[in-house]
């Protein structure tokens, strides 16, 4: 990786961005700038090997990605299905695994099963569209929230919510259940559609790398 162009990473913030750099370590590629916790720094570069890295909030790296501040991002797949940006999604990568649901109180099952008109808390209202308008041809009223969505069936704010469910013991303390799978999810490499074309080669070897430790 002699090249003199470098490769930009946008990492989702959090347990996204520690596990992918725990994966990257596996295929040799290191940052020990990230990794400090004391850091103001926004940009962390590997001079040896030309890349560079920086975090991002969930939301955000899908743009980044597409317009070409980042070569590649990595995010969950309920980012890049909410946000609807252009790039190529070349890998799954296995960790981060939960669900996409429909959720609510048990005898909200007869709405869905009638296809009656219902309200329904998100903080996905364009998966929430796009599953009950395109998938099961039900019209329904979405609400979008920012925090708790377990509470809209408990506060009278909705029949059902749509929510990432990953050991449903939430759901489950506030007499709530799944009522409908929509999705498997998990973290995803996305990579700018340009940078594909441009950098192909070194891009290509480090998705071929990460799928032999993956898998």
């Amino acid at each position: 990786m002699s090249e003199e162009k470098y490769l930009t990473f946008a990492l989702g913030k959090g347990r996204l961005a520690d596990k992918t750099l725990q994966l990257m370590e596996q295929i040799g590629i290191t940052c020990s700038e990230i990794q400090s916790k004391d850091t103001r720094k926004l940009i962390f570069v590997n001079e040896d090997l030309k890349l560079k890295f920086f975090l991002a909030k969930g939301p955000d790296v899908p743009t980044y990605v597409e317009y070409g501040a980042a070569d590649i991002g990595v995010v969950g797949k309920d980012t890049l299905l909410e946000e609807e940006r252009r790039a190529y999604e070349v890998l799954d990568l296995k960790f981060g695994n939960c669900k996409m649901c429909v959720c609510g109180p048990h005898d909200a099952k007869e709405l869905l099963n009638h296809h009656e008109m219902i309200r329904v808390a998100t903080k996905y209202p364009v998966i929430a569209k796009d599953y009950f308008y395109n998938k099961k041809h039900q019209t329904v009223n979405i609400i979008k929230l920012n925090g708790s969505v377990e509470l809209g069936p408990i506060v009278g704010l909705s029949d059902v919510i749509v929510d990432i469910v990953e050991t449903g013991s939430t759901l489950k303390a506030n007499g709530l259940e799944i009522l409908e799978e929509i999705c498997p999810l998990s973290a995803r490499m996305i990579v700018n559609q340009v940078s594909m074309q441009m950098e192909s080669k070194r891009i290509n070897e480090i998705i071929s790398k990460l799928k032999a430790v993956i898998n």
